[in-house]
């Protein structure tokens, strides 16, 4: 029998703040005094929120990224994305992107045309996944991944998992990935069990989105989005639900390198961040045309 990761800490999410005008947003990520989930920078949760409908589309204008990817789950609502690397996409309802930004481009995200024309509930998680040193200044990358290539995996009684990217009982995920990662996307209904395997030495998080679980019979995440930090050991997680529940389990393997990050940008040294940012003014990671 496997060994259960353990629960280090839980933390629930910050209050709302807004991203431009269409994100109002919570941040589960960081945990407190816990500042090293490499490869995993961030973990924000957007709504879940109703919008009327507008005459312009609601959103985030042009802003640069370097030295990391963006990962944007639809879990109701669409997101227009535009990039100066000439990428562009719609992702709707359980869609994914993934985006690399690597040596840096300049993006807009923006709510759908048929959410700003007819108003309607939004809701989605971002994730800001580190690039190793070697990898900070590759050409940039955009994975748009339809709900309909998102293998899922059955995981125990009333409960599934969607393999966004890794491996879960077999079953890999079509995101492409520059270290070893692991986002599942898991559901459960009221009185769901799932087990689920993670393996031993990536830095591990669940985060509860909506509803209720028991993490290995003894820990309890509900109520407002909560996150729970994992051991590196062990190798499984009991999950087994009070309610209805949406439930994201995410692990890495660490990079083991040094991480500095200013505002948009995150690389290994202050002087890189310096270069970041006068490249940016430069002009040299274009513009969102």
């Amino acid at each position: 029998m496997s060994v259960r990761k353990q629960v280090l800490t839980v933390a629930a999410a910050s209050a709302s703040y807004w991203i431009g005008d269409g994100f109002p947003s919570r941040t589960l990520f960081p945990l407190g005094e816990v500042h090293d989930f490499s490869p995993f920078l961030v973990v924000g949760y957007v709504g879940p929120a109703k919008f009327e409908p507008s005459k312009r589309p609601r959103g985030v204008g042009g802003h640069p990224h370097r030295g990391f990817e963006t990962v944007t789950i639809v879990y109701q609502g669409s997101v227009d994305h535009k990039d100066s690397a000439g990428h562009s996409g719609t992702i709707d309802t359980g869609d994914v992107q993934w985006m690399t930004a690597a040596s840096g481009l300049v993006h807009e995200e923006m709510h759908g045309k048929e959410l700003t024309a007819k108003g309607g509930d939004f809701e989605i998680v971002q994730l800001w996944v580190n690039l190793p040193a070697a990898h900070k200044m590759s050409k940039p990358r955009y994975q748009g991944i339809l709900k309909a290539h998102i293998p899922r995996v059955e995981l125990g009684l009333g409960s599934y998992g969607r393999v966004i990217a890794g491996e879960l009982n077999g079953v890999k995920g079509v995101a492409e990935t520059f270290t070893p990662v692991n986002v599942f996307d898991i559901r459960l209904d009221a009185a769901g069990i799932a087990e689920v395997t993670l393996p031993a030495g990536h830095n591990a998080a669940i985060a509860l989105l909506r509803g209720g679980i028991v993490v290995n019979g003894s820990t309890r995440l509900e109520g407002s989005p909560h996150i729970a930090h994992l051991g590196t050991s062990g190798e499984s997680l009991l999950l087994e639900a009070k309610d209805e529940s949406l439930v994201l389990v995410l692990s890495g393997e660490p990079l083991n390198e040094p991480v500095v990050s200013h505002g948009p940008f995150v690389m290994n040294t202050e002087a890189e961040i310096r270069r970041a940012f006068e490249d940016f003014q430069a002009g040299k990671m274009g513009h969102v045309s």
